[in-house]
Order: C-alpha cells, then sequence, then structure tokens
C-alpha cells in the first residue's frame, strides 16, 4: 500500500511512517518545517521522500493520514481532498497495527516516552519486539510477536488500539482542551485499561488507584501495599541505585545512570514487564545499566563551562521532575530554566504551577507561546507574560535575544518543552564560539 504523512517531521507521525515503511508500504510524506529535526533519523536511513510544497504528484491510490498540528483548512490537506485521495486518522492506523501483535501500551500524563524506550531496550535486546516511541522511534517486522507502543490520551486517540497489557505510569490534569475535568480523564483511562488482559500500574498515583477494572493489576511503587516496590533508593550524581521486592521478596538490586524518583518509577515498570516475559535478573540488571534516554529527554552537552540540558518537559510536573534531576546531578551549579509553552490553554490552566516550578531555577526565562494546533485569538489575554509576572526572577527571551545568556559559567541551562529549542540551543553555541 501507499501511504503520505502530512506533518511526517512529528515526532508521532516520523515514528509511524517509519512502521509502516518497515512493514512493506511505500511511503512518502509532507512537513512545512524544512529546517532538519531529530526526528527525521529514522526517515533518512530509510530513505523516505519529504515534500515541501504542493507540486508533487500523489497516486490516485495513495492513503493519506495527517498530523494533529495541521489543520483541515491547511493547503496541502485542501488538495489531497480535491484529488479524492483515502484519508484514514493517524490513531485508527496505528489502532489497526497494534491488532497485529502482542501489544504493550505505555501510557500516563507523564513518563510515557521514558518507560517506553526503557522496555523497548530491555525486549529488543532479549527475545525482540516491534516499537512506537514518541520521540520519532520505530521499528516493526513480522517475526516479532511484541510491540511496545507510548499511547497518548489526546483526544482520546488511543482508545482506538488494542492492547494485550497496558502500564500507566500516572494520572493527571492534561489536555484540559479536550477533556471537562478530572474525573472524565480516570473515566476514559478506565476505558483503555479494561480493553486489555493485564494492567501494570503505578499504585502510588492517587487517580490510578480509582481505576474500575476487574482485570489483573499489578502495582508498582514506593509504598508496601505495591505488589512490586523500590526500596533503599539513592539518588546521587553518578545516577540512581535501589533494591526491588516483588510479592515481599527480595527481587534484586538496580543501578541506573538516570535521575530522580520517577525514573526509579519508569525503572519498576520495566523490570515488571522484563518479569512477565520471562526475561532473568541479569539481563534486566545489565540492560537497565546500559539504558540511554529517550531522545530530548534530559539530553546532555557540555558548552565551555556550561552543561546545555535539552529535555521535553512541558507540563509543570515534568518541568519539577527535571529541574530536581539537574539538581541531583549538577549540585553545585547554578541552575537556569528556559522554557518554550507550547499551547495557550496549557499557560492558561496551569499559569501557577508553572510559576510554582519555575521558581525552583535560580533564575527562568521564557519564550512566547509557540502553537500550531490553537489560535492565539481564541485565548486573548493568554501570553507567556502571565507566567512571568509571578516569578522571582524570570524574564522574557526570544530568539534573537540569546546573548541573554552569555554571562553564565559553570552552570546548567535547561532547556524545556514540547515543542523545539533546537534553534534556541544551536544559537547559543553559536554565541559561545
Amino acid at each position: 500500500m501507499k501511504y503520505y504523512c502530512i506533518g511526517i517531521k512529528g515526532a508521532g507521525m516520523s515514528t509511524l511512517a517509519q512502521i509502516l515503511y518497515d512493514l512493506g508500504n511505500e511511503v512518502i510524506g509532507y512537513d512545512d518545517v524544512k529546517y532538519y529535526k531529530f526526528t527525521e533519523d529514522g526517515l533518512i536511513k530509510r530513505n523516505i521522500k519529504i515534500y515541501n510544497d504542493q507540486n508533487h504528484d500523489l497516486d490516485k491510490d495513495t492513503i493519506v493520514t495527517y498530523s494533529a498540528a495541521f489543520s483541515p483548512n491547511h493547503p496541502e490537506i485542501k488538495r489531497v481532498k480535491s484529488l479524492g485521495l483515502k484519508i484514514v486518522k493517524y490513531h485508527e492506523i496505528l489502532g489497526n497495527i497494534t491488532s497485529m501483535f502482542k501489544t504493550i501500551s505505555v501510557c500516563g500524563t507523564h513518563g510515557k516516552t521514558t518507560t517506553s524506550s526503557m522496555i523497548t531496550h530491555i525486549l529488543k535486546n532479549t527475545i525482540g519486539c516491534n516499537y512506537f516511541i514518541g520521540d520519532g522511534t520505530g521499528h516493526a517486522d513480522l517475526k516479532n510477536k511484541l510491540f511496545v507502543i507510548e499511547s497518548c490520551e489526546y483526544k482520546k486517540h488511543f482508545l482506538a488500539y488494542h492492547p494485550s497489557i497496558t502500564v500507566i505510569t500516572n494520572i493527571e490534569k492534561e489536555h484540559m482542551e479536550c477533556y471537562n475535568n478530572l474525573d472524565e480523564i480516570i473515566s476514559t483511562f478506565s476505558e483503555f485499561a479494561n480493553k486489555s488482559n493485564k494492567i501494570i500500574a503505578c499504585g502510588d498515583d492517587e487517580n490510578i488507584r480509582k481505576i474500575k477494572t476487574d482485570k489483573d493489576i499489578i502495582y508498582y511503587g514506593f509504598d508496601e501495599n505495591n505488589d512490586i516496590v523500590a526500596k533503599n533508593i539513592v539518588l546521587n550524581s553518578d545516577g540512581s541505585s535501589f533494591d526491588v521486592y516483588y510479592n515481599k521478596e527480595f527481587y534484586g538490586h538496580f543501578l541506573i545512570p538516570l535521575y530522580g524518583n520517577h525514573m526509579v518509577l519508569n525503572a519498576l515498570a520495566s523490570i515488571v514487564i522484563g518479569i512477565l516475559e520471562g526475561i532473568d535478573y541479569k539481563k534486566i540488571y545489565d540492560l537497565l545499566l546500559t539504558f540511554k534516554n529517550a531522545k530530548r529527554r534530559f539530553y546532555e552537552e557540555k558548552v565551555g563551562s556550561n552543561i546545555i540540558i535539552d529535555d521535553y518537559a512541558h507540563h509543570p510536573t515534568e518541568i519539577s521532575a527535571t529541574l530536581s534531576s539537574c539538581r541531583q546531578k549538577y549540585p553545585d551549579k547554578k541552575l537556569i530554566a528556559i522554557f518554550k509553552p507550547n499551547t495557550y490553554s496549557r499557560t492558561k490552566d496551569f499559569k501557577n504551577d508553572f510559576i510554582n516550578v519555575l521558581n525552583e531555577a535560580d533564575k527562568a526565562y521564557i519564550t512566547p507561546i509557540e502553537c500550531n494546533r490553537e489560535n492565539a485569538s481564541d485565548y486573548p489575554n493568554i501570553t507567556s507574560q502571565i507566567i512571568l509576572d509571578g516569578l522571582k526572577n524570570g524574564e522574557l527571551i526570544t530568539d534573537d535575544e540569546i546573548s541573554k545568556l552569555d554571562n553564565y559559567e559553570n552552570s546548567v541551562l535547561c532547556f524545556m518543552s514540547c515543542a523545539s529549542v533546537s534553534h534556541l540551543i544551536e544559537n547559543y553555541k553559536n554565541l559561545k564560539k
């Protein structure tokens, strides 16, 4: 079959395109973004053609899918409609793919990408698996029986999937432009969890405990009432170590080169999957020890005397976790946060939370809001300034004002957003040359 993926440089669409290609389909794509993005790596490897204009022909039997970041009124979407091409929703295609394998679906407000990556790292280096990870990383082979998929609750899209095992990392308010309240979010996660045969969930999360199901649940966390528990946790500049107890019995000691309690929880979920798939302790231990984080998840680079962090954090809880990880690894360095808000709705809904967590940094710089899927006119008076007004030591920064960061030495500069911050980082690196 032939597929045309509009918005192919987006993390999710890039991954889908790679999987479709691996399954033997012809795949091409379109994107407005002309500069290189890290999500292109897998596309380049497969020689998938990317167009930036509307001047190319499309076969009449081509199936079109497009990213949520693209409006139905986008010129390229209007063009494919005028050609009478079949359009299939992104999540529906993924749903069909999940039905082809024993699918391990990783969902939750935070930690989906890292947990999916951890599970994939363990499985692909032992028994083999296909995987869809929301950092632009994907692979599929019909010979593999397992499929690990990061599953997002945005617009309830994950309800189209067919999981055998569901991992739930946490449940919190998010995507409030799609949900009426937290109760509706919990209810949606309940509906999704009940589609699977087995549930693995963080039992420390009070909202997860509200899920109603008669399915088998394995709870993990720090509290003793969980089925698998992390104890004797040590967090230092070398990483995180902890003991694991499974059904009250000591299972093993682990060391991960990652930072923060949230990473210990992500590792626990991965360990449970390893146990269920019959992988021995030593293999799990060794693979977690060698795990390198997902793309744009606490990616580090040294620039002069400073450490640059590129991180996907965009929700207050994620920002707090990222900044805490910076403090753990670099306790003696000044911490500078550079945050790019990416939706008007999230900025409006979590204004006070953003203020509280960004005040954890020694200095916070906020860029203007960058948003493709919302109109500024629908959110009057919602700008980055509503966050800046509450910061103890905050300042607006634009692409042309990167020189504001020039005076920092022996510091950690943490760039955070689910939108691309690569141009900001490159501008800073050019400044320091």
